[in-house]
């Protein structure tokens, strides 16, 4: 039989049974919307999360540290070699960073803690705090998105960030308790931005002590090293943005209060905990508690991480701990095309039964084509094309009516985020591939219930299918 006439005749049989054909075919179709809507929520879900920890810097990020405080001893464990000295973590250390291919950029970890004062007031009107440092890539952070004023205007500008609450306290305001609640409203926040604010913070210089004498006794105890000086500066910081939440605060220990541009906060040369371990161990010259490595992408954190631990130092990233939270969505993607099959089950046997009724009413005319020559395999090519047709246009309809279902509701959940006053989100999402296997899967199933009465037909003795009346 020529494919011309078996697409011709196929398409005849649909035509015949419409009604019962179409509600087949539309069954296929709520089956297959039911699968989209189920599939593009959670891919939706996937992206929007993945959307929301990659612009909190955290996913894409890996904390460095030292090994020197790891433990009392440099070797570890019951190896008999001998023990290497940990490397310090210079500038050297953060240069060899940011040659690594993958990486886009490398700072510290900056936190300091110093006193802020509105200019114009009196002394006694400062306020102790801790001051981190931002760099240029915060900018995008998503605590940024609702900042009453602007980002910094350079790396090197002397300006300040300052969180909500402590605004608050520098307006002699009273706190709230939620945290959500500490944003300051247009007036309050126009009486700090773009004013000038006094900065007063412990400066760390070297003091020049010449080497002291060797002990005459050879007490180990009386070493000396060199000390340093602590001098206070002084800085007026103009006040540029108010931010609600901490950037990075997944970076960070503690509580921040104002943020500096890293490479401003860097020049200050401020007093910071590492430095008692520089001032115990003289010549190692200037350390970082802390450096962060932001990669480009959150799948390139894993061979930074490794690259870095080859170097001799400590490595730590959130995609440790998250592999979890991979594991769940994919979890949560399996149980929703589970739920979505549940249709096509449905449809399946819709299809089953409609081809079966076929079989029954067309006994007479699968007799005379046999009869005429038609083989077993014609006969279930037949049958084949009816079940993919009718699975290719349920799939079709289904695609297009999950996509409908998908925007509707993805509409009507921005107008509730836009009454709530929250930023509007995507949380419906069709890609190519899952229309592609919407429609695959579709026709697939539909074949699969074409196999029974297909063989069933091909089966009919043509003799006793033209006695059947």
């Amino acid at each position: 039989m020529r494919a011309y006439d078996l697409v011709e005749l196929a398409a005849r049989n649909l035509r015949e049974s419409g009604l019962r054909n179409s509600l087949t075919t539309l069954g296929i179709g709520v089956g297959v919307a039911s699968l989209v809507a189920f599939l593009s929520l959670g891919i939706g879900l996937q992206e929007w999360a993945n959307r929301q920890l990659g612009r909190s810097g955290l996913f894409d990020s890996v904390v460095v540290t030292s090994r020197q405080f790891r433990s009392p001893r440099f070797g570890g464990g019951n190896d008999s070699s001998p023990a290497t000295p940990p490397k310090p973590l210079d500038d050297a250390a953060r240069k060899s960073f940011a040659q690594m291919q993958e990486v886009v950029d490398v700072y510290s970890n900056f936190s300091a803690v110093g006193e802020l004062r509105m200019a114009g007031t009196a002394p006694e009107d400062s306020h102790f705090t801790v001051v981190g440092g931002l760099p240029e890539s915060a900018r995008g952070s998503e605590a940024f998105d609702d900042v009453q004023g602007k980002f910094f205007s350079s790396a090197e500008a002397h300006e300040v960030v300052l969180m909500a609450d402590f605004a608050r306290t520098l307006l002699n305001l009273p706190e709230k308790e939620l945290a959500a609640e500490n944003k300051l409203t247009s007036d309050e926040a126009n009486q700090l931005l773009g004013k000038e604010i006094i900065f007063r913070y412990p400066e760390r210089q070297a003091q020049d002590v010449p080497p002291p004498p060797p002990p005459a006794n050879g007490d180990p105890q009386s070493d000396s090293v060199p000390g340093v000086n602590i001098v206070r500066k002084v800085q007026t910081l103009k006040i540029v943005g108010i931010v609600n939440a901490e950037p990075y605060r997944g970076m960070r220990n503690g509580r921040t209060s104002a943020f500096l541009p890293i490479a401003f906060a860097e020049s200050l040369n401020m007093m910071q905990p590492i430095d008692i371990s520089s001032i115990m161990r003289p010549g190692q010259g200037k350390t970082y508690p802390a450096l962060i490595v932001r990669v480009a992408k959150s799948k390139d954190v894993s061979h930074v991480e490794d690259e870095i631990k080859k170097q001799g130092f400590n490595t730590f990233s959130i995609m440790d701990a998250s592999k979890n939270l991979t594991r769940f969505f994919r979890v949560l993607d399996t149980f929703l095309l589970v739920f979505g099959s549940l249709a096509l089950a449905v449809a399946f046997l819709g299809i089953v039964n409609t081809l079966v009724m076929a079989i029954l009413e067309r006994r007479r005319e699968i007799g005379i084509m046999k009869a005429l020559g038609a083989s077993d395999g014609d006969v279930k090519r037949i049958f084949f094309f009816e079940a993919g047709t009718m699975g290719m246009v349920g799939g079709s309809l289904g695609v297009a009516l999950g996509w409908t279902i998908g925007r509707i509701i993805n509409t009507l959940t921005n107008f509730y985020l836009q009454r709530q006053e929250m930023r509007t989100e995507n949380f419906w999402v069709v890609p190519l591939w899952l229309v592609l296997f919407s429609l695959g899967f579709s026709v697939f199933v539909s074949l699969f219930a074409g196999l029974y009465p297909a063989s069933r037909a091909a089966r009919l003795d043509p003799v006793q299918a033209l006695r059947h009346d």
